[in-house]
């Protein structure tokens, strides 16, 4: 009998059906992708740890002891220690000057809430590792490291039978954390959502891949169709991370000026930029993007202070739904999002549309 080219490392070592990962910011998307056969990574990091906690156990309550993992971000070029206000206090004034000038030529209001930034968990290393104490305490089944290497939690986590997996964007940062015991990389191409770095999907899966040897490797960058995931099984991949194609879902609770935002946009639509948080960062576009690429702007901040200086922008537009200036991480393969599904059916028309793309190259499978 044929093999199941579905049934990969990645769904043995966690027992799942799908090889697939959804990371998302929302509890509702996470628990219907799990609960369809998926695997879910919620992102934790713009959160206390009381808000972790009180998370996990929502979520656990809702997936009868099926595995789902966290994200954090765990810089470790940032502060020590470091309160909100000291470090907005070095933001320079040029920079100041041209944020101020942005909101003026544009008609930015001032937030209606206060700027929820004071818990993100890449503002310094102190929070960061708050953050990281409550998914130890929990024993969260799997731990995965959006931002920075996470080679100094592994052996705490796997004291407790936690796995780790690390997201990179080169394949030198891929052999060090293979090289320190991750249980799984997440090798991400330029397509992607949110931090990424300067590599095609297509071309950073299979050279990790080449060097993982039993460890298993998760494509990211630019999934959003089966198709995508046929082709990350062939390059080498065990399963592919995927984001931006949860955003518009039902379930989830991204606003739906952005929903009608990523359903309209093709892969022109999104900006490749510093400018948000200080890394490279593909987001949809927006006057933020755009005014920070233009020959007359300063030097963009390194991160954690160009965060501070664009969280105003964010939050303002955000508050008052301000289509012309909102923005969201979404990825190149955006194009492909034309209408809003629930979860479940997006993770069925996946495996679907797998099996259908290898079997017309190689005939019936299981």
């Amino acid at each position: 009998m044929p093999k199941d080219p579905l049934r990969t490392r990645f769904t043995e070592m966690l027992g799942i059906e799908f090889p697939i990962i959804a990371f998302t910011h929302c509890k509702d998307v996470a628990v219907s992708v799990i609960n369809a056969g998926g695997f879910a990574v919620l992102g934790e990091a713009m959160h206390t740890p009381d808000e972790i906690a009180a998370d996990i156990a929502w979520i656990r309550e809702r997936i009868d002891g099926k595995p789902f993992g966290i994200d954090l971000v765990l810089p470790a070029s940032v502060p020590e220690s470091a309160s909100l206000d000291d470090m907005i206090a070095k933001i320079p004034d040029e920079q100041r000057a041209f944020a101020e000038k942005i909101k003026k030529a544009y008609d930015v209001p001032d937030p209606k809430e206060a700027i929820a930034l004071h818990q993100w968990g890449g503002l310094n290393q102190e929070l960061g590792r708050a953050q990281l104490d409550v998914l130890l305490d929990e024993r969260v089944p799997l731990i995965a490291s959006g931002l920075g290497s996470p080679a100094f939690i592994l052996d705490a986590a796997h004291e407790r039978d936690m796995l780790v997996f690390g997201l990179v964007g080169k394949a030198r940062q891929a052999k060090r954390q293979l090289e320190a015991g991750v249980d799984g990389i997440i090798a991400q191409g330029y397509d992607a959502a949110g931090h990424t770095g300067a590599v095609g999907t297509f071309s950073i899966v299979p050279e990790i891949a080449a060097i993982a040897g039993d460890t298993p490797v998760i494509a990211a960058g630019g999934v959003t169709t089966g198709q995508h995931l046929a082709a990350a099984l062939c390059l080498g991949a065990a399963g592919v991370w995927t984001g931006t194609l949860w955003l518009a879902c039902r379930e989830s609770d991204v606003d739906m000026i952005i929903k009608d935002r990523l359903i309209e946009s093709t892969n022109e639509d999104t900006s490749y930029s510093k400018s948000i948080s200080g890394m490279t960062m593909r987001v949809l576009k927006c006057p933020w993007t755009d005014e920070w690429e233009k020959p007359e702007a300063p030097p963009v901040l390194p991160t954690p202070y160009q965060m501070l200086l664009s969280a105003e922008y964010i939050q303002a537009s955000n508050d008052h739904r301000r289509a012309d200036l909102m923005t969201e991480a979404a990825g190149q393969g955006v194009g492909f999002i034309t209408s809003m599904k629930p979860a479940r059916q997006i993770l069925f028309d996946l495996v679907e549309e797998a099996l259908a793309s290898l079997e017309g190259v190689v005939g019936e499978l299981p």
